[in-house]
């Protein structure tokens, strides 16, 4: 108690609060897309629950990470070398996550060009529109990014307090924008494409991270955002010839 009222009083620790909770909040983006294309495949009335459950249980995971903080740090350790680099837990650790996020992404858009191969359709026909698979694959994405946002985290600051409260904002902000983010890509099937297309980024830029090659995170939101406000154009253009071509009906 007596170090939660030192901080309260510290500017310092305020400061290193609002980053990190920025940071999270950004990374947490990655996620949010994903989980909306991924609830998005389930029964209307699943959706929602399983967005709530699966931000939730992330919740959980990452204060319980958090718990095991020093353990966590270890992880950035080589445990092996290869290709001249010293791989550590983390470093397989992002290149599984990048390889399964590059997967799912494939099969999506594999999917979204030829819907009629209902033989390569995974996630209609198999795990992705079960309830329970859904919520585990969230987790299992949200375990990678917690690791290495919480790795981030621990260079930041070293007071917990101060990273737990930044998590718990960061997945509140998730928990409130999931929804309308993934109603958002429902109305806008371009947008699809998009979305995936970033998750294809993503993957791969865990996988390079995983194997070395540092890749500075603001390259990749600013291709992101670029690419999001061209296709924000796009979509307004298209409006505009809609309504331009009602006018004319009526």
């Amino acid at each position: 108690m007596q170090e939660i009222l030192t901080l309260v009083q510290s500017p310092e620790a305020w400061v290193a609060l609002v980053t990190l909770i920025v940071m999270e909040v950004v990374l947490g983006i990655d996620n949010l897309i994903f989980i909306s294309i991924l609830t998005n495949k389930l029964p209307a009335a699943h959706r929602v629950s399983a967005r709530r459950i699966g931000i939730g249980l992330a919740l959980i995971m990452r204060l319980a990470l958090l718990g095991t903080i020093a353990w966590i740090v270890q992880l950035t350790q080589p445990v092996f070398e290869a290709f001249g680099h010293g791989f550590s837990w983390k470093d397989m650790i992002l290149i599984a996550g990048g390889l399964f996020l590059v997967w799912k992404a494939t099969k999506e858009i594999h999917h979204s060009v030829d819907p009629k191969d209902h033989a390569e359709d995974f996630i209609a026909t198999s795990a992705i529109n079960s309830f329970t698979a859904a919520i585990g694959q969230i987790l299992l994405l949200d375990l990678v990014f917690s690791v290495d946002s919480i790795i981030t985290a621990v260079g930041m600051t070293p007071h917990l307090p101060i990273m737990v409260a930044a998590v718990v904002v960061a997945v509140t902000v998730m928990l409130l924008a999931a929804t309308p983010l993934a109603n958002f890509i429902e109305r806008n099937p371009t947008i699809v494409m998009l979305a995936l297309a970033f998750l294809l980024m993503i993957g791969t830029t865990l996988i390079a991270e995983g194997m070395g090659f540092h890749v500075p995170k603001g390259y990749v939101y600013a291709a992101m955002a670029f690419s999001a406000l061209v296709e924000g154009l796009n979509m307004m253009a298209r409006n505009a010839r809609l309504r331009k071509r009602a006018e004319k009906l009526h």
